[in-house]
């Protein structure tokens, strides 16, 4: 799945002012990742605030994301959730030719035991016509994927290619990187810790402040994959207080008022997500602007 290796970043749904899916804004995110060195998309990820989208908009993201695309970069697809049964109905109902590989969040709110992760993608494998990409995020889930699970699932299934490793736990990652088999990719899903991890041996990231600034952190990644140690960290360094200022209030509100400051779409969000504060915006768009 060299494909895979990279930056992708997971995108955004830009709202008009009455909280609509705005296409046209959506457009021009999707030609600025393109445009800037980004290596793939992912559309509907937690960021992308798909658990209050309809099915109805999920399918014209999805239309309008592919159609702005034009095949120029592969798209990778989040289909996860709690309800195994549910995903594997919507992985064999949805038409997934546009797609490169799918992205699958282990269980929120149910807090299943390890086995229990174990055979919720298992299942979500045998039904699954594309690769998969696990995703290992404990801070919205409230429960830890834990390395031996993702050896179990890596080793036992051919589809399972990747994970999105977002625990915050560098030490996790590399026991990740160490112990799973040769070709499958540990991806950061921590920007924070993209460029530590892919020094250690991962396969890059998919990010959310690389959305805002794709130039600058798709070439962080690449020199991190080329072993150019210092350049990459000097990046890293420039990058990391917007990385701070992204998150402190939540995702994607922080994004989306880079977006904002960057003139590509509005900072609207629905609730129970709202804007960032005037303090943080305040930061936010003198850090754009200092770019």
């Amino acid at each position: 799945m060299k494909t895979l290796i990279g930056t992708g970043v997971a995108l955004i749904t830009p709202f008009t002012n009455n909280l609509a899916v705005d296409v046209e804004a959506l457009k021009r995110v999707v030609n600025f990742q393109v445009d800037n060195g980004i290596d793939y998309l992912v559309i509907l990820g937690t960021t992308a605030e798909s658990a209050t989208l309809t099915k109805e908009e999920k399918q014209l993201v999805i239309e309008t994301v592919v159609k702005a695309n034009e095949g120029r970069l592969p798209l990778v697809l989040g289909i996860g959730g709690n309800n195994t049964a549910a995903l594997i109905a919507e992985i064999e109902e949805r038409d997934l030719a546009a797609f490169t590989a799918i992205l699958s969040v282990s269980p929120a709110y149910n807090k299943p035991t390890q086995e229990g992760i174990y055979q919720h993608f298992a299942a979500i494998s045998k039904a699954s016509p594309l690769p998969i990409i696990l995703y290992n995020v404990p801070g919205r889930t409230a429960s830890n994927m834990l390395p031996e699970t993702v050896v179990r699932l890596a080793t036992e299934f051919e589809n399972i290619v990747a994970i999105k490793e977002a625990a915050g736990d560098l030490v996790q990652a590399m026991e990740l990187i160490k112990n799973t088999p040769d070709e499958f990719l540990v991806i950061s899903g921590d920007d924070m810790m993209a460029l530590p991890m892919t020094l250690a041996g991962g396969a890059g990231v998919i990010s959310v402040i690389g959305e805002g600034f794709p130039k600058e952190f798709s070439k962080m990644i690449q020199l991190g994959l080329q072993r150019e140690v210092d350049a990459a960290y000097d990046l890293h360094y420039q990058m990391a207080p917007c990385i701070d200022y992204i998150f402190a209030e939540g995702n994607p509100a922080g994004i989306k008022a880079v977006f904002q400051s960057l003139g590509i779409c509005q900072d609207n969000l629905r609730l129970p997500l709202v804007k960032v504060s005037d303090g943080l915006r305040a930061k936010i768009e003198s850090f754009v602007a200092s770019i």
